[in-house]
């Protein structure tokens, strides 16, 4: 198959896309405007690759889509491209709105025509399989429940309801058109090549700069930890095998309280990078409470039974398996974040198609 990737330079697509080209014998069209957290240095070895194409088109740009579409003809679509981070919703919800929501819309009716064209010689085996969150279902405080796919929506940052928006789109393009559609709720993912604004990156770079840890609240809020390179195995097993109409949930297993998280990065490094900063004795000793963030919601947990029951798919990674991979990493490519850091990583951009 050859498979349209919306965000494949982001941390998700990224492994998605990795996966593929390393893994499997399927071509993949990269489609992706490389903001700021998109990283073309995190497709090593898909760039040389015959099988993979990179497209540098915003999925706002309707005339650009339609284009691609046209030269790359794709037998499906996984759409990844959104704008993540919560603390930046909270502070500008605009762009949120404007790729999540408006971007996904453009995509879906562009995907639209392209799957109605007269002559589509794929048309039956065609699919749009739209990536989506844990967080659209909201807060679990107070409860031993689990989010299931039938989880009534209730977001709570911009970021969340964004995302509610754009899985209510996806459905709606599949009740009333008839695109045959795919959508998986995904809980938190940690893994190599992760933007240093994540929890899990920013801690790390962090306590080897010596910097402060900053924790919100109490940091018992908990959360479902997901390695990335499962999710990359969960979605293509989705995209191939999965139901049309069907919502998957895909989660780690792995319930975490933030401040259980920080501790045990703080514990690896003490094992994996003793040489600490000046002045730091302990890097636990970094940990800083701050002003929880608004609507922070307390809980989140999946159940993804119904992927495991129907598609075999179980996450390979504990969260000690995972987390000390990811930590280990972060050590081994210190110039992969450096230029992240800098900005350096900015001057990798392409303006021209291959």
């Amino acid at each position: 198959m050859k498979l349209l990737i919306t965000g494949g330079a982001g941390f998700i697509g990224s492994a998605v896309i990795r996966h593929l080209i390393g893994d499997t014998s399927h071509e993949v069209v990269n489609v992706d405007c490389l903001t700021y957290a998109a990283n073309l240095a995190s497709l090593p070895g898909a760039l040389a690759s015959p099988r993979y194409a990179f497209e540098q088109v915003d999925i706002c740009d309707r005339d650009n889509l339609l284009r691609v579409f046209k030269e790359h003809t794709p037998d499906a679509v996984m759409h990844l491209a959104a704008e993540s981070h919560v603390d930046r919703s909270i502070e500008g919800p605009d762009v949120f709105i404007r790729t999540n929501l408006v971007g996904t819309c453009n995509l879906l009716q562009v995907a639209l025509e392209y799957w109605s064209a007269p002559g589509f010689e794929s048309r039956s085996n065609f699919r749009f399989h739209h990536v989506s969150t844990d967080e659209v279902y909201g807060d679990l405080e107070g409860t031993d429940a689990l989010f299931t796919e039938t989880t009534c929506y209730a977001p709570s940052s911009p970021y969340s309801a964004s995302k509610a928006g754009s899985d209510h789109l996806v459905r709606a393009w599949h009740r009333t058109y008839g695109l045959p559609v795919i959508i998986t709720n995904c809980s938190n993912n940690y893994g190599p090549y992760q933007f240093p604004e994540k929890l899990i990156p920013h801690m790390i770079l962090n306590a080897l700069a010596g910097k402060p840890l900053p924790v919100y609240g109490n940091g018992l809020q908990i959360r479902d930890w997901l390695y990335v390179e499962d999710h990359a195995r969960a979605l293509c097993e989705v995209l191939i095998r999965g139901g049309v109409g069907e919502t998957y949930n895909i989660g780690g297993h792995n319930e975490k309280r933030n401040l259980e998280v920080v501790e045990t990065v703080c514990d690896l490094l003490e094992e994996l990078a003793p040489e600490k900063p000046k002045a730091v004795a302990r890097y636990r000793d970094l940990i800083t409470f701050v002003e929880d963030r608004p609507g922070h919601d307390t809980r989140y947990a999946i159940d993804a039974s119904k992927i495991q029951h129907q598609l075999g798919w179980l996450p390979e990674e504990t969260f000690e398996s995972g987390i000390g991979k990811t930590v280990k990493w972060y050590l081994d490519h210190r110039d992969w974040w450096q230029q992240v850091l800098t900005g350096a990583y900015r001057l990798q951009r392409i303006g021209q198609r291959p």
